[in-house]
């Protein structure tokens, strides 16, 4: 198995990609950094054209883009996933999702302009510099640009939740859609001091009696299995019971 920690320190971002490493090389990798899938094959003479072209570019991000090259000819499940009609074939994956691609052997202006749209700039990097450092100051100044960027809004209502602030961290997370982190930080804002100290059972069949008819209740039930997770085997068991009181 491929160390993902190590790809980005080989000098290069450069790798050869299986149909056996595609999913640890390329669907996870793309989590954090943006992947290029190359399609090719020893015989395609335009794919002697591009390859050294994509290889350049994408090299000289130093490691904020990753050139993955796929011979479809070894590796036909790959090619499958991509429905590949004809190569060169090139595809942009982030977060495990096709963002951006194109066919044929295009010139370095358009390679150029196609990597540019994946690499961080500068202020990606700043920003993601104040969220890893959870740098209040920082943060707050960069909201001011960027209202609606999950990372910082979900970041500062955190620190506020930590400090007992839960009335400005709701409002900051009603700027952005609805995900598993911010469901989360949103049911710790919502609890607020009121979260249980007895490991949950007892709170959650407290609740139980009044989910129907109160809707503080009811928050209050969803929320702590929020923070309980799907991990907990209780979770599921305590939906069911939430869903007949319901219905």
């Amino acid at each position: 198995m491929t160390d993902l920690g190590a790809l980005g320190n080989q000098g290069g971002a450069v790798i050869d990609v299986t149909d056996a490493t595609f999913e640890q090389d390329v669907m996870l990798r793309s989590q954090t950094t943006p992947v290029v899938v190359d399609l090719w094959a020893p015989w395609c003479g335009p794919c002697k054209t591009l390859g050294p072209i994509l290889e350049e570019v994408i090299s000289a991000t130093g490691g904020k883009v990753v050139l993955a090259k796929v011979n479809v000819d070894e590796n036909p499940a790959i090619a499958g996933a991509f429905q590949v009609q004809s190569i060169p074939a090139v595809y942009a994956v982030s977060d495990a999702k096709v963002v951006d691609g194109f066919m044929g052997a295009v010139g370095r202006a358009e390679v150029q302009a196609f990597v540019d749209r994946l690499a961080p700039s500068a202020e990606d990097d700043m920003i993601s510099a104040l969220v890893a450092a959870r740098d209040e100051l920082g943060l707050r100044a960069a909201l001011e640009t960027h209202p609606g960027d999950e990372a910082i809004v979900v970041t500062l209502a955190e620190i506020l939740v930590e400090r007992g602030e839960t009335e400005e961290a709701l409002a900051l997370l009603e700027r952005v859609p609805e995900t598993d982190r911010v469901r989360h930080v949103k049911a710790e804002a919502r609890l607020g001091t009121v979260r249980p100290e007895d490991d949950y059972d007892e709170r959650l069949t407290a609740l139980l009696d009044r989910v129907k008819g109160d809707d503080e209740a009811r928050q209050m039930f969803v929320d702590i299995l929020e923070l309980m997770g799907p991990d907990d085997p209780r979770t599921a068991a305590y939906r069911k019971q939430l869903t007949a009181r319901l219905f």
